[in-house]
């Protein structure tokens, strides 16, 4: 299945965002802990989903990037560290823009027009 340049951009955007959120406790300050680890890993997880997304579409990789950035949104107050208001705000802005690319793309899926093949 051939992507559309939306759906190439969408994987962009969240290999960036997953790369901001991995690196947030460093540029944030965040203490050491469940912000920390949660950034390290959710972030991690997208990049790797997003990489793969690039180079190889499975519809699954779109529906985990969707379910990891909805985890995103709750973590704070789930690990309980939403008295950190800099891992709260970027956890929550980043899980909702990962969470809707990932359900355009989805939608973009189940929108595309069937293709009809050939048989010689």
């Amino acid at each position: 299945m051939e992507k559309s340049k939306a759906a190439i951009g969408c994987d962009v955007v969240n290999l960036i965002l997953g790369a901001l959120l991995f690196l947030s406790p460093w540029l944030f300050a965040y203490a050491p802990g469940a912000e920390s680890w949660n950034a390290w890993i959710a972030g991690g997880i997208i990049v790797v989903l997003s990489i793969a997304a690039l180079s190889a579409f499975a519809e699954w990789e779109e529906w985990i990037n969707l379910i990891v950035g909805l985890w995103t949104i709750i973590s704070p107050w789930v690990l309980k560290f939403s008295g950190n208001s800099d891992a709260m705000r970027t956890n929550v802005a980043i899980g909702v823009i990962v969470a809707v690319l990932a359900a355009i793309e989805i939608w973009m899926v189940h929108q595309a027009p069937p293709r009809l093949t050939q048989t010689r």
